[in-house]
């Protein structure tokens, strides 16, 4: 095709709006991809909102890798990369390129064999550059399908890996570590929240960077804290990518581990509003999955305003037995005192009238004798009442506690 004619479309795209833009530079991939002639120009920047021959180059690569979506094809993408994305965006794009089409494409898989043979051509200036976007690529797939395991091996010990050389310790790639090992059931939670911390806090850390992290957090297999530990991390993302959908997702499903679910709600609805605005609104993959999480949202929500009600009537019958048991408890050690004194009543009325009526005692020693009596029966009366105080006064003094 003829380079000037891409050039000048490509420089229309500029002025027009998201829509048109993104019609025009699939226009223009399709036509180059049936000419059988890859992009002439040069790539600046990953951005895949507003910069068209970004946006068109990635149409045309993404039809490529869905036409044959193998470690050839991205070995040959890296070579026109190294040609013709500059130094400055290089970086960014091998990570656009190789996780989003390794995402893509998660369904073929390639085995080590066939990743060792492409990996020897990962060679000479740009030899780690391209080793480097081949392991992101197959990595990207590995990570699509939640293979933890064998993700942490290929990042570790696999020669193509290995061949990226000084390029292993991008924040993109610690991260990808963070991710393995937060899935894997081998490896602690300590050391793939060291992992996390260092890809987080490293100074050229990326959007996928971010990206990975999250998602490691959000399919870890479940430790204490994990939910907590989402929140902050993506309440931070979302503070330095505030139109980020997938940065508003992933703070939804850490509040819902968290049971903040009326904040959650309104996470995931920033989320589906801000997708549907974007270019990747087409990926309707990404809808289901924002849709999935707000009805999982939605029923943790209804859930928990059952149990808080369910749990409030518990309370309160809790409350009401409490307050029967003190009722009866109290009117037992009642009836014990009032018979008590009861006794002594009629013990001393039978024994007076013993007294009054059938004595030959002098009416002094009768008094004398009736004061005696009445004095005893009521100290007996008075030992019962203290006698059922004292051993009363422990869950009087309980009661009032938990009243």
């Amino acid at each position: 095709m003829d380079t000037a004619a891409v050039t000048a479309r490509l420089d229309q795209a500029r002025t027009a709006d998201a829509r048109e833009r993104d019609r025009l530079c699939d226009e223009v991939a399709a036509e180059l991809l049936a000419a059988g002639s890859p992009p002439a120009f040069e790539v600046r920047s990953a951005d895949l909102d507003s910069d068209p021959y970004f946006i068109c180059a990635d149409r045309y690569w993404r039809r490529r890798f869905q036409d044959r979506p193998t470690v050839r094809t991205a070995l040959e993408c890296a070579h026109w990369m190294t040609d013709h994305a500059t130094d400055g965006s290089w970086g960014a794009v091998a990570e656009q390129w190789g996780l989003g089409n390794g995402f893509l494409n998660r369904g073929s898989v390639e085995s080590a064999a066939e990743l060792a043979a492409v990996g020897e051509a990962a060679t000479g200036a740009a030899g780690e550059r391209i080793a480097f976007f081949l392991t992101l690529f197959h990595v990207g797939k590995l990570r699509a399908n939640f293979c933890f395991d064998e993700l942490h091996t290929v990042l570790a010990s696999a020669p193509l890996a290995l061949a990226a050389g000084s390029l292993r310790q991008e924040p993109v790639f610690v991260a990808l570590q963070a991710f393995a090992a937060f899935g894997s059931r081998a490896l602690t939670v300590g050391y793939a929240t060291d992992l996390l911390e260092r890809a987080w806090s490293a100074p050229g850390r990326s959007r996928h960077t971010v990206d990975i992290c999250l998602n490691g957090l959000a399919f870890a297999a479940p430790f204490e804290g994990q939910g907590e530990l989402l929140r902050i991390h993506a309440e931070e993302a979302v503070r330095a990518y505030p139109r980020d959908h997938m940065f508003h997702a992933r703070l939804a499903t850490g509040l819902h581990m968290c049971g903040r679910h009326d904040a959650a709600l309104e996470s995931i609805d920033t989320a589906l509003t801000l997708l549907a605005a974007s270019a990747t609104a087409s990926l309707g993959v990404l809808q289901d999955q924002y849709l999935t999480r707000r009805d999982a949202i939605q029923e943790g929500r209804l859930r928990a305003l059952r149990d808080a009600e369910q749990q409030r009537r518990w309370d309160q019958q809790a409350a009401a037995n409490a307050q029967l048991e003190r009722s009866l408890h109290t009117s037992s050690v009642r009836v014990v005192e009032v018979v008590a004194v009861f006794t002594a009543a009629i013990a001393f009325a039978v024994g007076s009238l013993q007294v009054t009526l059938t004595g030959t005692l002098p009416l002094t020693d009768r008094l004398w004798l009736l004061a005696a009596q009445g004095a005893g029966l009521a100290f007996f009366a008075l030992l019962v009442v203290g006698g059922t105080w004292l051993i009363t006064r422990g869950r009087r003094r309980e009661d009032r506690g938990s009243g």
